[in-house]
């Protein structure tokens, strides 16, 4: 698997730079990661599944979960975008939420976070409620050496009624990450300092993308196809399922 090449601006903190090589399998909804917590490989990971994922999970050089704020969503929209990560990032685009995309390539799914971090990643488990996720990593320093890196994330989600009746999605994300080389003993000591502190921030900020999403699609759901389906690079696959999705007709307008 190609490896991922992200660049690091002078002066900031090393944890942050660690949680970026998370996001190459998380960012297609703006999924950051924060170091608080002990995630779990899930139950129903299949063995091959997790021989692959061992190596990672066993020699993490740290792990994380939290749990975000539930936000109102249709569950087979979210869903979609969940399981369409290059189409969610012409969504989000569109939207002007994120600047991250995705693109695919004969080897996989690469990203571009559009402040230099760059990645490949894979989907390699899907059951009801849970996406498991692989990530190979680096971080390109233009007068350091490049960090380079594996993560693992685990994306569990539950559709619960909010106090309105309207579904909620409530969403919690662990995560593995296994830095290669010295900076491996760094980040153990220095990202559980600012766990606390960080987590909750990083999952308001996960589940205000997702609201605003949810929002612009439950709004005016033409608007946000509209806005998509003009972009020039957008799957035609992803689009008609989105459209079909929407029960909108073959040249919806806003």
């Amino acid at each position: 698997m190609s490896s991922v090449i992200v660049r690091r601006s002078p002066g900031r903190p090393f944890p942050r730079t660690v949680r970026r090589l998370a996001l190459p399998v998380a960012t297609v909804l703006a999924i950051p990661v924060a170091w608080a917590g002990t995630p779990t490989l899930p139950r129903d990971l299949g063995s091959a599944e997790r021989a692959r994922l061992a190596p990672v999970t066993s020699a993490a050089t740290l792990s994380t979960r939290f749990d975000a704020t539930p936000f109102p969503a249709r569950p087979d929209v979210f869903e979609y975008l969940l399981d369409h990560p290059e189409f969610a990032t012409h969504v989000t685009r569109a939207l002007k939420l994120a600047r991250y995309r995705i693109w695919r390539q004969s080897d996989g799914l690469f990203l571009d976070d559009g402040w230099g971090a760059r990645g490949t990643f894979e989907v390699v488990h899907r059951s009801p409620g849970v996406r498991v996720m692989y990530a190979r990593g680096g971080y390109e320093q233009r007068m350091l050496p490049n960090i380079n890196g594996e993560a693992v994330v685990i994306f569990e989600y539950a559709v619960k009624p909010g106090a309105d009746g309207h579904p909620q999605v409530a969403p919690s994300i662990s995560s593995f990450v296994k830095l290669d080389g010295g900076l491996a003993s760094m980040a153990s000591r220095v990202a559980p300092s600012l766990a606390r502190e960080k987590a909750d921030k990083e999952a308001q900020r996960l589940a205000k993308v997702f609201m605003r999403v949810s929002r612009a699609i439950d709004e005016n759901p033409a608007r946000v196809y509209d806005l998509v389906r003009q972009r020039s690079d957008v799957p035609a696959r992803d689009l008609e399922g989105f459209r079909q999705l929407l029960n909108l007709p073959k040249h919806a307008k806003p």
